[in-house]
Order: structure tokens, then C-alpha cells, then sequence
């Protein structure tokens, strides 16, 4: 039975898809002096950030770049991020249900907190994963097998909602059920892991407690 439902934060709770366009841009520009396209930005959406500044700026230190473009999203993060509609009230119904929530995340702790705390929705959790508790990282198992152990629960007992097919395949291969969100922006570009399949696939917040009383039954 599932008694645990396990969430991505960006493009999943938090919509940080316009921040995060805008920091790519940025950083694009002070590297190669031109920008990128659309579709090449949110194609690598959920894929963690030192990863892909090693392959979009080769010969430039990772941490470096990616300083560039996390202080470009510290200035501009009240301005550009919201919550997504629905998401508190989901998180409300999910608690009272008696569900235990918990975030596997590729950001850094100190910016999803800085999130959660701006939108009052930290409470919510009992547990979180981030870049910085493993160095294996989604697609792999490790983040979610993380979660799963920091909150005492098995695989048969939780439920990965997401919005990339990073998180999908990591849930695939933590062998733990998972939920696509359809309010996303990935998927305009060509994802560069193709075998990802999700279980559900779900068009709003409140649509997952549906999900979830069919796979309980």
C-alpha cells in the first residue's frame, strides 16, 4: 500500500521554469556570448547542474559556471519563481489523508529551502534529498533509495511524482511507482534518456488523489 508520496521541486511543487531559462541565458552569454535555444535549455530539465556545465562549457571549472548562474538566479528568484496552482492545496489534502511526503530533488538544499520557506510549504515534508547528500544522481536510484531509507519506508510503499524523465527513471529504477505532471515545460526538447515510462501521468494537483486511490485500491 502506498502511504508515502515522494516529489521533485522544480516544475513539480515550484515553478522555477522561467528563473531557470533566464539563468541558462545568462550564463550562456557570459561563457559564449549568445544564447540557446528553448528547446535545448529545458530538454536537460532535471538533470543535475554540475553534469551539464561540464558538457556545455568543457575547460571551464563546473563550480565556477555554476555560480554564474546560481547568483543570477539568487537576484532574480523572488521575480521570476511561483508556486503552482494547486500545489498547497494538494499538500493540505495529501496530510490530512495521513500521507508522509517527502522531496528528491538535484538543487542545492539551501535554494529549495529558500523556496519552501517563501511559500510556507516546508511543514509539509518530513524528509528531503538534495545535490548535496549523494553523488549519485537521478537517473540513478540512489536519491530516491536515500529518501526512502531516511524516512524508514520500502520501495512498495511510496510514489514518485515529477516532471522530467530524470525523475521517472530514477523512480523506474528505485523500482518505486511514478506520476508525470503534464503542467511541465520539459519535453520540448529531445530528452536524452528515452526509456523513461511513468505509471500515471497527471493534468493538475488535485488529480493525484485519484491516482492514488486506484493504486490502493
Amino acid at each position: 500500500m502506498i502511504n508515502t508520496v515522494l516529489f521533485d521541486f522544480d516544475g513539480t511543487l515550484v515553478n522555477t521554469n522561467d528563473v531557470i531559462v533566464a539563468s541558462w541565458q545568462h550564463t550562456y552569454m557570459h561563457y559564449l556570448g549568445r544564447e540557446e535555444s528553448l528547446e535545448k535549455i529545458t530538454a536537460c530539465f532535471g538533470e543535475p547542474l554540475l553534469l551539464t556545465m561540464e558538457r556545455e562549457f568543457p575547460g571551464v571549472d563546473p563550480e565556477e559556471s555554476a555560480e554564474v548562474y546560481r547568483s543570477y538566479q539568487r537576484e532574480y528568484a523572488d521575480e521570476l519563481v511561483k508556486i503552482f496552482p494547486g500545489i498547497k492545496e494538494l499538500l493540505g489534502e495529501l496530510k490530512k489523508a495521513g500521507y508522509r511526503m517527502g522531496i528528491v530533488t538535484s538543487r542545492t538544499r539551501e535554494s529549495a529551502q529558500r523556496y519552501m520557506d517563501m511559500f510556507g510549504i516546508g511543514p509539509y515534508f518530513e524528509a528531503m534529498v538534495t545535490c548535496e547528500d549523494t553523488n549519485i544522481h537521478k537517473p540513478n536510484p540512489e536519491p530516491i533509495l536515500l529518501c526512502l531509507d531516511k524516512m524508514g519506508i520500502t520501495a512498495d510503499e511510496a510514489i514518485m511524482v515529477g516532471d522530467s524523465p530524470f525523475d521517472i527513471k530514477c523512480a523506474n529504477n528505485a523500482c518505486v511507482k511514478s506520476v508525470l505532471v503534464d503542467w511541465r515545460i520539459t519535453g520540448c526538447g529531445e530528452s536524452p534518456i528515452a526509456d523513461a515510462v511513468e505509471d500515471y501521468t497527471i493534468a493538475e494537483p488535485a488529480e493525484l488523489m485519484e491516482v492514488l486511490k486506484k493504486v490502493n485500491g
